[in-house]
């Protein structure tokens, strides 16, 4: 797309892309987008650290990702788009911006397939220990990237399913939670809220270091409007997603924490050791909930190795699009961009490779820098929104079907929170490098983008 265009009321970066994605399948990748692995296995750490202030850390990041939810559906109700924020980014801000948020969240979506693969590989072996696990993870990669070069509604269908049934796992889990402790579930007592006593068992700190691993447990949502751009109906796809967000994301996470929080003691071993659900389903008596859970996980994992090879995928064919990067990417065949699949899947590949062979250097930095990578996003999110947002009161106030909240008090809010949040990872040891790392990644972007805008200028 020629760079004269952003801003017009057509998208050109989405013409060549098919529209096979029904109503059904967004509404079901906007459910299952906020249940990955993240929240099955690794807020076992954030309730260890924060204890029940758990539930307060996930409300309140909870609160900063339905902000920024609400704002890329402003925008992308507006301005359809297989680029997303980074399309959203280059109209506000310049292509610079594009450039940045896009390929950031690519190299992000890429590793994040690597690492899932392994997750997946590691709980397949775990039941068959004689098999190696790089097969596991050739083989998933193998599925999923044909499943993706393949027409998008294999996309849909496949995620359609996986998110059918975390959604019901999890609404399983809710259910049995809440008749234990109303004290009406067969074979348990009610713990009451003898294990809610003391919220803050290890003071703000802990507050804080759960907050932190709260906030990257949210990654994923912002799937659900680049599928946007290949459903039937856009503007309504997105629309409806996004204001269903609220509500997800109380019941799924600040629901699930509570109860969690409220049948299992903070500072059981097994939260971290088996994992949260794991062992509050342990305290049930619920006969095989190991491995009920394994299978749950399993299948967050190969959803989110779906998800990301989609999303990467066509975050990639949008910037080569608008002129940020090798044209083959662009190719689209039965409109699929297949060789943008192909350069997504074989980048996850050798994130696995590399945790085999340079685990403690390679691997190790190239994890340390996507490690705040959505908070970047988030950023470029926000500040394109503010800039948007008084362009289309002026310009083309119909396109506004989906407003952001309180505009523009909520959307300086999300700024501060954002910063709060930059200023947390910055006191933390743990989080520190990550963030300079990725700062350094993103101040590399943004320089190549500016000296590509700048030779585009010229020329």
């Amino acid at each position: 797309m020629p760079l004269t265009t952003v801003g017009t009321p057509t998208e050109s970066d989405g013409v060549s892309l098919s529209h096979g994605l029904k109503q059904r399948h967004l509404s079901m990748i906007a459910l299952g987008g906020v249940i990955g692995a993240g929240l099955f296995v690794g807020s076992g750490a954030g309730i260890a650290a924060a204890g029940p202030s758990i539930v307060i850390a996930y409300a309140l990041s909870g609160l900063l990702v339905m902000l920024v939810m609400r704002m890329l559906g402003e925008m992308s109700a507006a301005y359809p788009s297989s680029g997303s924020f980074s399309s959203h980014a280059e109209r506000a801000i310049g292509p610079w911006a594009g450039f940045t948020a896009g390929w950031a969240f690519w190299v992000l979506l890429c590793t994040a397939v690597g690492l899932e693969g392994i997750g997946a590989a590691q709980i397949v072996h775990g039941w068959l220990p004689g098999t190696p696990g790089w097969a596991w993870v050739a083989l998933f990669m193998v599925v999923f990237c044909g499943t993706n070069l393949a027409a998008v509604k294999n996309f849909g269908e496949f995620e359609f399913w996986f998110a059918a049934l975390k959604v019901g796992a999890i609404t399983l889990f809710l259910v049995l939670g809440v008749l234990a402790l109303a004290g009406v579930l067969p074979g348990t007592d009610s713990p009451g809220g003898s294990h809610l006593a003391e919220l803050l068992p290890n003071g703000g700190e802990g507050l804080v270091i759960g907050l932190l691993a709260s906030v990257f447990a949210y990654g994923g949502l912002e799937t659900v409007t680049i599928a946007a751009a290949e459903s039937q109906d856009p503007v309504r796809g997105v629309a409806r997603a996004v204001r269903t967000a609220m509500w997800r994301i109380a019941v799924f996470y600040v629901g699930s924490m509570a109860v969690i929080v409220a049948l299992v003691p903070w500072d059981s071993p097994e939260v971290v050791e088996n994992g949260p659900y794991v062992a509050a389903l342990d305290r049930l008596g619920i006969p095989g909930a190991g491995q009920l859970m394994n299978v749950v996980v399993l299948v967050a994992l190969l959803s989110a190795m779906n998800a990301n090879i989609y999303g990467a995928s066509r975050i990639g064919y949008s910037l080569v699009e608008r002129g940020q990067g090798p044209k083959r990417l662009g190719r689209v065949s039965g409109g699929v961009p297949r060789v943008a699949v192909l350069a997504s899947s074989v980048f996850g590949f050798l994130c696995v490779l590399l945790s085999y062979w340079r685990p403690d250097d390679v691997f190790a930095w190239l994890l340390n820098m996507i490690g705040a990578v959505i908070l970047v996003v988030w950023l470029f999110i926000a500040v394109s929104q503010l800039r948007l947002r008084r362009r289309l009161e002026r310009e083309t106030p119909e396109r506004l079907t989906v407003r952001m909240w309180a505009f523009p008090w909520l959307t300086w809010v999300a700024l501060a929170g954002m910063a709060t949040v930059f200023v947390l990872m910055a006191r933390e040891p743990d989080t520190r490098v990550q963030l300079y790392s990725t700062g350094a990644m993103t101040l590399v972007l943004a320089a190549a983008g500016y000296a590509w805008q700048r030779a585009r200028e010229r020329r």
